[in-house]
């Protein structure tokens, strides 16, 4: 059983704020999945398909509150075998329907209730991989020589090893984003950056099925068209901030470098704080003009919003959209004045002195509007303030301007998840010890700081 000591850091453990914050969020995950099989849904409480990728946020945040006591380890132990038991059985193959995934991949949304393919959605690449980061982190954790634990690890062991990474190869030497039974190979393919780079790492640690060493080199050839000054900061872009986020939940960068680190002089981490910084320089800037944009509230990502129309905002023209990934970086902004908790709240573990005041002053200044029972609701538009247009999602509240009403799975993920690697680095300290992670690391390239340590004995299967 790996040793892990948590000394109590009152600023960092001691913050009511911070405590009610990732108890609430836990609790999405804990309420919401399908307590029969695990499927977490892709929004709630607006009915919905269930999200692969947030199955990978829900397997992490068991971990968390066995850890924190919000649930105890043996509750934790069972919701999780009871989705990687179901994970496993679901069928694959090439057949357009009653399939839940192939090759080993996982089709992006499945139904809740028996995980086949919902409508014509696609065998997601990416959105296996991170459903896959939570499947490791629960192979690392649960590590008790007990019967159930040994299942954990064996079910995680086949679920990652069964992936064909070599097949999505299309265009070789990197990923294609995904595929269809009724088109075949999508017509784009993963370069950097964004947040593809957990994906290739898994990719070049797998036991059976490895890519070589080469897709990261070609990974890392579009870094020079995203690299550049914007806000204030210099750093590698990608204009929606999960992109800085996700691969960050369960691969602790800091000090770890690869060849364009090593090159630039600073690792992936610093990168995601500098991305942060310049997001809030945005917001304190506001060049659009934006209602209640300021150092405090801030953050632009791929979130919910208010409808797709055009109105007339401060004297002129402006476009505004329901769902899209909203961006700011020296290559694409997409700005309608939406803002989500989770790119700011999220970006607690690289800049905590700018992610913390942004989590009181959300709650100061949106109040129950916007912070209920699960934490955080998605999204917040203060200029949308048209009652006269439909809207697809949220409500208008007087004063206060556009609020959404769901909670969306893979923003709440990332939110419950690095606080926990704020307070503690748990998740990055578990998977520090899992070979296949670090096997991936190694063959991109990676060196320095804890991956030239030894790993510690792990427990077999």
């Amino acid at each position: 059983m790996v040793e892990r000591s948590r000394v109590f850091d009152p600023e960092r453990d001691g913050d009511p704020v911070i405590n009610n914050l990732q108890r609430r969020t836990f609790r999405f995950f804990w309420d919401t999945t399908n307590k029969q099989n695990g499927l977490a849904p892709d929004r709630f409480p607006s009915p919905s398909f269930a999200s692969t990728a947030a199955v990978g946020f829900a397997l992490t945040a068991y971990v968390i509150g066995a850890e924190r006591g919000f649930v105890s380890r043996s509750q934790a132990r069972l919701r999780t075998l009871r989705t990687l038991r179901f994970l496993e059985s679901m069928p694959q193959g090439p057949d357009e329907t009653g399939m839940g995934g192939y090759k080993g991949f996982f089709y992006h949304f499945v139904h809740m209730h028996n995980g086949q393919r919902f409508g014509t959605s696609e065998l997601s690449t990416v959105d296996t991989a991170l459903l896959l980061g939570g499947v490791l982190l629960s192979q690392s954790y649960f590590d008790q020589d007990s019967r159930s634990e040994r299942e954990i690890r064996e079910l995680a062991e086949k679920i990652y090893s069964r992936v064909d990474w070599q097949w999505a190869q299309n265009r070789p030497p990197i990923l294609s984003h995904g595929w269809r039974p009724e088109s075949g190979f999508l017509r784009f393919d993963w370069r950097g950056y964004n947040e593809g780079m957990l994906m290739y790492i898994l990719a070049l640690g797998s036991p059976t099925h490895p890519i070589e060493p080469e897709a990261w080199t070609e990974w890392m050839r579009t870094y020079k068209d995203t690299y550049g000054k914007f806000s204030g900061q210099e750093f590698l872009s990608f204009g929606p901030h999960f992109g800085h986020q996700y691969s960050h939940v369960w691969i602790d960068f800091r000090g770890i470098m690869d060849a364009w680190n090593r090159e630039k002089g600073y690792d992936y981490f610093e990168n995601s704080r500098r991305a942060s910084y310049a997001q809030r320089e945005y917001a304190r800037q506001n060049p659009m003009r934006w209602r209640g944009y300021d150092s405090e509230i801030w953050g632009l990502t791929a979130c919910d919003g208010p409808a797709d129309t055009v109105q007339i905002y401060n004297n002129e023209e402006r476009g505004f959209f329901t769902y899209a990934a909203r961006s700011t970086a020296s290559i694409h902004i997409l700005d309608d004045g939406t803002i989500a908790p989770t790119a700011s709240v999220a970006s607690i573990a690289f800049a905590p002195e700018i992610a913390i005041p942004a989590i009181r002053a959300f709650r100061a200044r949106f109040g129950e509007h916007l912070y209920q029972k699960y934490g955080f609701l998605d999204s917040v538009n203060p200029s949308f303030t048209f009652t006269d247009v439909p809207l697809r999602h949220g409500r208008i509240v007087e004063g206060i301007g556009w609020i959404a009403d769901d909670y969306l799975g893979i923003d709440q993920g990332p939110i419950v998840a690095m606080i926990e690697n704020y307070r503690s680095g748990l998740i990055w300290s578990v998977m520090q010890n899992n070979p296949h992670i670090r096997r991936g690391l190694q063959r991109a390239g990676f060196t320095g700081g804890w991956l030239d340590k030894p790993a510690p004995s792990q427990p077999s299967s």
